[in-house]
């Protein structure tokens, strides 16, 4: 039961991501989103099986290693166009 409703947050993250393509900023709200379905995963499993949680650690360092570079590339965006539409980086428009 509890497995289903962390799938469910998924793989509704992976809506969100797919249907909010235009905007930079939902895109990576998100993601975060995703990142933190998948940590609560992974260590609702490594505590179920009494693993160590070292990969749990591990796992969110990386995904705020993520974050900060998303954010980067974000405010990055907004000062060069103004703003976070994804088809403004697109120099064929």
């Amino acid at each position: 039961m509890l497995m289903s409703l962390f799938i469910f947050m998924y793989l509704c993250g992976l809506i969100v991501f797919s249907s909010k393509r235009k905007h930079l900023l939902l895109m990576l709200l998100s993601l975060e989103f995703i990142v933190l379905s998948l940590y609560v995963n992974i260590f609702m499993f490594l505590s179920m099986m009494n693993y160590e949680y070292f990969f749990c650690m591990v796992f969110l360092t990386m995904s705020v290693c993520e974050g900060a570079l998303g954010l980067s590339i974000l405010i990055s965006m907004i000062r060069s166009h103004g703003n976070d539409y994804i088809l403004t980086l697109s120099s064929l428009w």
